[in-house]
């Protein structure tokens, strides 16, 4: 079977925006890494007549319809009663279900409602989910040459119980016995239209693996994708992917799947057994705050100063007046005292510095978006860079701050070379 596959969100709150359909991304993440494509997302409201009418729909155009919400003990969680109606089929308890949910509230010391039991319905015949994070169970059945698959609407239900249940069963039905292998490489300070086209050729003729880019807030991500019965074949075949993609663009390129430029910065200092300290103007404290929300950043990191103000960059940083006077605090000049200033106050291997302009109206003459970055490294000369960052405030100052630990990782990295 050749899948064409839909996932319908039900519920009402997901059309309100009280919450955002995170279970869509998450469920289509997993199912293009196991092969099987994605070709619509539906959300419709916790209405029976409208929910036919979208699984009418899905039944012209997808043989894989997964459902996810609607399987809770209220009156608007009807889900299971309206896919029962189309396929014609009963609703019957699950036992072992129903004995769990009544476990749960005896642990609890709380009275079961009757409505509850509704959570253990089931459609007749299918093939039960267990639900080992929550109290209803999933399911799936073969009707209608189409695959449907029913699943919890909170996340914390959905994903295990789609990894350990769901995922599998797929596998069985569809006869897909391949081992199928993913990577995710991570690149930054290239757009996301410039990497596509330098590597257009490998995606037009992608096969086996796929190549699928996404863009993030300044980064692009590639996640490969191979299959084959033999692993080491799977994983051979990714390594070549991925040597051929950064031959082209490997400038960019800063590490693999859930890894952030902060994560690699710590990575390369410890490697490098290298400190290093911080003097924030624009930035406000947001690049320690990266650093510090990895646990253990204690050995490299020793400290930074917010000197957002000029009076603290003369008193607290000790930028002399000279240069602020004259060059201004948003300059090249004040980037590079700010940087081996706090390098030589906290007696670390390096120090970064951060100023310039995130706001809406020009400072000193300069535009919005004027950055200078500065890196004072022990035993060399101190770099400055200049940016020039669109966006509204405090878009540029993320970018200021992934953009300082982009360039960490470059110079950690040639300093390794050397």
């Amino acid at each position: 079977m050749t899948s064409k596959t839909e996932i319908i969100a039900v519920g009402s709150e997901l059309l309100l925006g009280q919450i955002v359909n995170s279970n869509a991304q998450f469920l289509s993440q997993q199912l293009a890494e196991n092969g099987l494509n994605v070709y619509y997302h539906t959300v419709v409201g916790d209405n029976p007549a409208r929910l036919e009418q979208a699984v009418k729909i899905a039944k012209e155009r997808s043989n894989i319809i997964i459902f996810t919400g609607g399987l809770g003990p209220t009156k608007d969680d009807l889900t299971k009663e309206t896919i029962a109606n189309i396929l014609g089929k009963k609703l019957v308890t699950d036992e072992e279900a129903l004995r769990s949910i009544e476990d749960y509230f005896v642990k609890v010391k709380r009275s079961m409602s009757e409505n509850n039991k509704k959570q253990a319905w089931i459609l007749e015949d299918s093939h039960v989910l267990k639900n080992e994070h929550g109290m209803a169970p999933g399911m799936a059945i073969e009707a209608d040459d189409r695959i449907y698959m029913l699943l919890p609407g909170p996340p914390s239900e959905m994903k295990p119980m789609f990894i350990k249940f769901g995922l599998p069963y797929f596998r069985e039905k569809l006869g897909q016995n391949d081992k199928i292998i993913s990577r995710v490489l991570r690149y930054f300070g290239i757009g996301e239209s410039q990497l596509e086209t330098d590597i257009q050729d490998l995606i037009d003729a992608q096969t086996n693996p796929t190549i699928a880019p996404l863009a993030g807030d300044g980064e692009v991500t590639l996640r490969l994708t191979a299959r084959h019965q033999q692993e080491a074949e799977a994983v051979r075949l990714i390594n070549e992917m991925e040597k051929t993609i950064n031959s082209r663009v490997g400038g960019f390129f800063y590490g693999y799947d859930q890894t952030t430029l902060a994560d690699e910065v710590l990575r390369h200092l410890r490697q490098s057994n290298m400190t290093i300290s911080a003097a924030e103007s624009l930035t406000g404290g947001l690049f320690s705050d990266q650093l510090t929300a990895v646990k253990g950043t204690s050995d490299v990191f020793k400290g930074t100063i917010v000197c957002y103000t000029n009076e603290v960059k003369q008193s607290i940083l000790n930028v002399s007046k000279e240069t602020l006077d004259q060059h201004g605090a948003v300059s090249e000049q004040c980037a590079k005292e700010m940087a081996e200033q706090i390098r030589k106050l906290t007696n670390s291997d390096i120090g970064i510095s951060f100023t310039g302009i995130a706001g809406e109206d020009p400072v000193e003459g300069k535009k919005p978006g004027t950055v200078y970055i500065g890196l004072a490294c022990i035993g060399q000369p101190t770099k400055t860079v200049l940016l020039h960052l669109a966006g509204n405030r405090n878009a540029i100052r993320r970018r200021t701050v992934k953009y300082g630990c982009h360039l960490l990782i470059k110079t950690l990295l040639e300093n390794t070379a050397e």
